[in-house]
């Protein structure tokens, strides 16, 4: 059997029944963009770890890391099954090496350019725009930020409950609002909020007019047209355009800042372990890292006295 038709069978069968909508709508578009124009005339018992080998170094510089890993899963786990149920007597086995590839350095808003952002919103008499203010001291990405209720929200105890996220589709009559579960099961979490930003979530909460903290005048706001709304947010403010999600690393490196330790910020984050923030954050922190070493220094000085 040719490794393309297996792959259609093996996204029909295994994953579009068994795996989120998205993720079967990501990874039918790898299989379709990159890894059956590469591999899919291959018959599966021709297939061979170095063909695989050779297929996963060509996309370095092509795709993000994250990308590249998917499409490694791709392989190894359509593969599997073939074998599993005995499409190739080919065996297969997890070989497959990532290639090392540079992560993408983390981008934040400096200290008074989240000043500048923060006045812009809290001067606005604009309810929607506290979903910004909202990231900018939890964290939270974008999905879960849109999937948000009051309901998620203990004013009493100030914390937040993450348990649904959201994309937007496209429907009949134009984009609707996805809701499901969080990315990861460490996604679903309990933010302890901060006690000053408790009373703009009071003042949101008394002038809303649905379940949602984030909603339009039309009781509904896409993802695309808020992330819009942040770039023209920073464009009128002169600030360098960096995406939404720049707002999650804001947060995370203010925390790091502050002195926070990086198993809670993982566990607040919602990473699958405390290993992937230190990577993704503990370089831009080098200021931090400085103050810590000049106290250490100042031991020199106590000795010369």
């Amino acid at each position: 059997m040719e490794y393309q038709k297996w792959l259609g069978e093996w996204l029909e069968t295994f994953i579009k029944p068994m795996m989120k909508k998205r993720t079967y709508i990501k990874y039918r578009w790898m299989v379709e963009s990159s890894i059956k124009p590469n591999l899919g005339q291959y018959e599966i018992d021709d297939l061979n770890n170095i063909v695989l080998q050779k297929y996963v170094s060509s996309l370095v510089n092509k795709y993000s890391a994250n990308t590249i890993s998917n499409m490694i899963s791709i392989l190894k786990s359509s593969l599997k099954l073939a074998t599993k149920y005995n499409i190739t007597k080919q065996k297969f086995n997890d070989d497959l090496d990532k290639p090392k590839i540079e992560e993408k350095k983390v981008e934040c808003f400096s200290r008074e350019e989240q000043k500048k952002i923060e006045n812009y919103i809290l001067n606005k008499n604009n309810n929607k725009l506290i979903g910004i203010l909202i990231c900018l001291y939890t964290g939270i990405r974008i999905g879960e930020l849109f999937a948000l209720t009051w309901d998620d929200i203990d004013f009493k105890n100030e914390i937040m409950n993450i348990t649904k996220s959201c994309h937007d589709e496209w429907g009949e009559n134009g984009y609707i609002k996805e809701v499901e579960l969080p990315k990861t099961s460490m996604s679903k979490r309990i933010i302890p909020l901060p006690k000053q930003i408790m009373p703009y979530l009071k003042k949101s909460k008394k002038k809303s007019t649905s379940n949602y903290v984030i909603y339009g005048k039309s009781k509904f706001i896409s993802i695309r047209s808020y992330q819009r709304t942040f770039s023209l947010i920073l464009k009128k403010l002169k600030i360098e355009h960096k995406c939404f999600h720049a707002l999650r690393h804001t947060f995370a490196t203010r925390a790091l800042e502050c002195g926070m330790d990086v198993k809670t910020l993982s566990e607040i984050l919602g990473h699958k372990n405390s290993m992937i923030t230190l990577n993704r954050y503990v370089h831009s922190l080098i200021e931090h890292k400085s103050k810590m070493m000049n106290k250490v220094g100042k031991l020199l000085e106590e000795s010369k006295n």
